[in-house]
């Protein structure tokens, strides 16, 4: 199954950088997997007034931030006078820009237009502007929704999961990506969507509203038996993605878990500030992660020591788990305070700045590296979990239970069937149980 989150946005998840915002002391880091996840670290450049200007602010950035100093083993002078004259309009600022950034072979160094800006500043704010459901393609390339998200238009609309979405405002979606769906159903609040869904054979018309649609870093919170809480935080990405967690924390404490499992699965990333202050919940002591910036400093991010949650931990990881995931992850393991379950992670030990532009376009740029508590550079490695538990590629109703979508088929956490959840929950209980046994004997 492809599949990307969407709440009616332009831009897929795939292409998106994780970043931080200012309002942290870490505020010059980001964290994020691949090309997934998104922020706002802004620097408005206010020198940039003409196509030249603009694209010479941006070879100013690269040359003063960029955290290779060698630039990919070339000359950076060459590209400041290269387009001199020849730049008549934004557009062609925006092409140079690109052309000269993809010189570093630096997949996370990139230009990102207006409309990708906007929407990764969207995300950080953790509300879009659509219809509130998560589409993907099936295996036959269609359209389809994977879910629709409690509270929202399409959920009261009677949007249902494996719904294949045929049109959309009167165009077929026939050939359609996730992000060409997602353009069309996107826009402004209070205007309509009309849809043409396919289900069990029939084709349903639905008009739907489109209003503001909050984000949910924490998916899922609930008990799994009368000791074990469960946690899916599915991003790091929202700035709200911190007080979620907080209050999920919350709400397993007060239902009396004895054990919790936090699942990172399918995380792509997000803020490196929310990666080190959920790290913070579970930690006594350590260092959460460090930086190394391109002169080689490096720079500790030391728990504060106040954990929320004291009790036994287990953190599910898999392929997907990526940057600001790995973070945390690398904290919780590094520092003795949690196991891994699932397989190995992305490997994404890069930290990005993202830098707005005056016209409203924005440039990310690869500042650092991270290393991870026992000072791991992860990058292109990944994390090995402590117990792996592989899943058969072509048996997806083995993996992650949010994943598989067929008609009429609920899955559950409490199934039994997703496999590297099933051996967190052993894990978990001979670990509530160890803890019994040590407090009983203290007694």
């Amino acid at each position: 199954m492809l599949w990307k989150q969407f709440l009616a946005i332009p831009v897929s998840l795939a292409f998106l950088l994780g970043g931080s915002s200012l309002q942290s002391k870490h505020s010059q880091y980001l964290a994020s997997l691949s090309d997934k996840d998104p922020v706002t670290h802004r620097l408005v450049l206010k020198d940039a007034t003409s196509p030249e200007d603009l694209y010479h602010s941006v070879w100013v950035l690269v040359k003063n931030e960029f955290y290779d100093v060698k630039f990919n083993n070339q000359s950076w002078e060459r590209w400041e006078h290269r387009y001199d004259g020849k730049l008549k309009t934004l557009d062609d600022a925006h092409k140079a820009v690109e052309t000269m950034v993809a010189s570093l072979g630096d997949r996370y160094t990139r230009f990102l237009d207006h409309d990708a800006f906007d929407d990764e500043k969207s995300q950080i704010d953790a509300k879009l502007c659509g219809i509130g459901i998560q589409i993907g393609l099936n295996k036959s390339k269609q359209v389809i929704v994977i879910t629709p998200i409690e509270d929202t238009p399409a959920f009261d609309a009677g949007v249902q999961p494996s719904d294949e979405i045929l049109e959309i405002n009167g165009k077929s979606t026939k050939g359609f990506s996730v992000e060409d769906a997602a353009k069309l159903i996107r826009g402004p609040v209070n205007t309509p969507v009309h849809m043409v869904l396919g289900r069990s054979g029939s084709r349903v018309k639905k008009d739907i509203v489109r209003r503001e649609i909050p984000i949910k870093a924490v998916q899922t919170v609930k008990m799994l038996d009368d000791e074990v809480g469960y946690v899916r935080l599915s991003s790091f990405i929202s700035q709200k993605a911190n007080v979620e967690m907080l209050n999920a924390i919350d709400k397993v404490e007060g239902l009396k878990a004895k054990g919790l499992i936090l699942d990172l699965r399918d995380n792509p990333g997000g803020l490196l500030s929310n990666a080190i202050e959920i790290s913070n919940m579970f930690l006594e002591s350590g260092t959460v992660v460090s930086t190394l910036d391109r002169d080689g400093y490096k720079t500790p991010a030391v728990s504060e020591g106040h954990p929320r949650w004291r009790k036994p931990l287990i953190v599910l990881i898999n392929k997907n788990s990526a940057s600001a995931s790995e973070i945390t992850s690398g904290a919780l393991h590094d520092n003795g305070r949690a196991l891994l379950v699932g397989q190995k992670t992305y490997g994404k030990g890069l930290v990005q700045g993202i830098n707005r532009l005056r016209d409203g376009s924005g440039i990310n740029i690869t500042i650092a590296r991270y290393l991870t508590p026992s000072d791991h550079d992860i990058h292109l490695k990944g994390i090995s979990p402590d117990v792996e538990v592989e899943i058969k590629a072509d048996d997806e109703s083995q993996g992650p239970w949010w994943n598989e979508h067929k008609p009429g088929l609920i899955r559950t956490p409490q199934d039994g069937k997703d496999l590297q959840l099933k051996s967190a929950l052993e894990l978990v209980r001979k670990k509530i149980q160890e803890a019994e046994n040590i407090a009983s004997k203290e007694q």
